[in-house]
């Protein structure tokens, strides 16, 4: 948890005067009935009423807001639309929230060069809404996908549901408008395949908002697939559902998507949008093939075959348009639909190779009768980033501690079998001490080196995803190798 700071008064006022200088009084929130909306993002967990909400409408205003915030040395936060879940905007009470829900302009669609360009604040439906008039829409698609935001995408590298076949955010973008602390503009990336220099249309995307404020983005648009379908296997067991999909990956084969859901995941969930699903396997595979005719034709009798040897109990494949949005319709409300079965959840990010699937999905259970709590899985399994809904009532006293320790572990034990803390969600403040575990001293300096280079007094989200060494110093925690016996109370494969 995050302590509430008291907020300055004084300071409060100074700010509010610089502002107010060259933004409208609706644009500069600072009473508490107004700032309270923001005091978190979707990991409600952590929360802090930030000192001052400014709400620009142009990049001009942008621009001088950072100048402004920087003359002050006052921090600022970036935000989109507050969907994140890993507290990376997370306001400061000394501080000045930038939010950028009013640059909502889809700026241009070019069917030729098969881009889009957009202001930060377009949600990622959107996109694909606006470019099915021209038979192509944009790939990467978070379960949040309704509501969250082009800019919070890129700052948190968003992958989702086809960002196995298709990549991650960085892999569908092509250029970025943003403006440093200092109020300089920056131009990153271009319009052909490349752009000389190092690459920091890379650097930027999954900074969490530490090196500068996105403003304008330029994505990656692909053609409407002549066809696809869903593969819905169930399973009687968790670890063969593990199983199902390293043999798929090993076989050569990259489906569209390939998710899945445990017994407490499907429960939840089909009550709530009737997606046919088995309520009595332990686990379900969605697996989609997308392309021309032919080549789904055999990519979904192959991969029908390798479920079936797997061990699969039923095995479903779509048969028209309609049933396999309702699949997916289930696979895109389980997070929602947690709130069905617990007050209260917490979602973890860790990412494993897939060959450790079984192993760590069992260990996850032993971790669930450790702690007393019960775990959710439903995770984007063809990659290997596991999405564990630790679910808890934040009203009994000490179960929250007792969640973010059981977090904890999944973490830790995400980097001994060699994967990482975090696959889409980012470090933000829930991660920021299981850094210490990932990275070496010498790799955290030059991670605040890159932060110096780009932010010399460190306000832009300061205290967010990278930790002082210090910090690391203090918690005892240092590297750990892969591999490592870090868990000899957990169940070995």
């Amino acid at each position: 948890m995050v302590e509430t700071a008291p907020i300055d008064l004084i300071r409060q006022r100074d700010v509010v005067a610089a502002l107010r200088a060259f933004l409208p009084g609706h644009a500069v929130l600072f009473q508490q009935e107004d700032v309270k909306p923001y005091e978190c993002d979707g990991l409600s967990a952590y929360r802090q009423v930030p000192m001052v909400v400014a709400l620009p409408e142009t990049e001009a205003e942008v621009q001088r807001i950072l100048k402004t915030c920087h003359a002050l040395r006052v921090p600022v936060v970036a935000r989109g639309a507050g969907t994140g879940l890993s507290a990376g905007a997370l306001p400061l009470g000394n501080g000045v929230l930038l939010s950028l829900a009013r640059f909502m302009r889809i700026l241009e669609i070019d069917p030729a060069a098969r881009t889009a360009r957009l202001q930060t604040g377009v949600r990622n439906l959107a996109i694909s809404e606006a470019a099915a008039p021209c038979g192509l829409y944009y790939a990467p698609d978070p379960s949040s996908q309704i509501a969250c935001t082009i800019g919070g995408n890129v700052a948190e590298n968003a992958g989702g549901m086809h960002c196995l076949k298709y990549g991650l955010t960085v892999h569908n973008i092509v250029k970025l408008r943003a403006f440093t602390i200092e109020g300089e503009p920056l131009e990153i990336g271009a319009d052909g395949l490349d752009a000389a220099g190092y690459d920091l249309l890379a650097l930027l995307t999954g900074s969490e908002g530490l090196l500068a404020v996105i403003t304008e983005v330029t994505v990656k648009l692909l053609p409407k697939p002549e066809r696809s379908q869903c593969i819905l296997a169930a399973f009687d067991d968790v670890a063969k559902t593990g199983q199902a999909v390293a043999d798929i990956i090993a076989a050569g084969i990259i489906p569209a998507a390939l998710e899945m859901m445990d017994k407490i995941t499907t429960g939840a969930v089909e009550p709530f949008v009737n997606a046919g699903y088995p309520l009595d396997a332990e686990a379900i595979l969605l697996c989609e093939s997308d392309g021309n005719n032919e080549e789904v034709a055999e990519e979904i009798e192959r991969m029908r075959a390798l479920m079936q040897a797997s061990g699969a109990s039923e095995v479903r494949v779509s048969q028209n348009e309609a049933e396999r949005l309702k699949f997916w319709a289930g696979r895109k409300a389980a997070f929602p639909a947690a709130g069905r079965v617990s007050p209260d959840y917490y979602c973890m990010d860790g990412t494993i190779p897939k060959k450790a699937l079984p192993r760590v999905l069992d260990a996850i259970t032993a971790l669930s009768r450790k702690y007393d709590l019960r775990c959710m899985n439903v995770f984007h399994a063809g990659d290997g980033n596991l999405h564990p809904l630790i679910l808890y009532d934040a009203n009994r006293p000490g179960e929250l501690d007792k969640t973010e320790r059981f977090g904890a572990e999944i973490l830790r034990l995400s980097i001994d079998v060699g994967g990482t803390i975090t696959g889409e969600h980012g470090v933000g403040i829930e991660k920021i001490d299981a850094m210490c575990e990932q990275f070496r001293p010498a790799e955290l300096e030059i991670f605040h080196g890159i932060k110096a280079a780009f932010d010399q007094y460190t306000l832009l989200n300061p205290g967010k995803a990278v930790p002082t060494l210090h910090r690391c110093a203090e918690l005892g925690r240092m590297h750990v190798h892969a591999g490592e016996e870090k868990f000899p109370d957990l169940p070995r494969f």
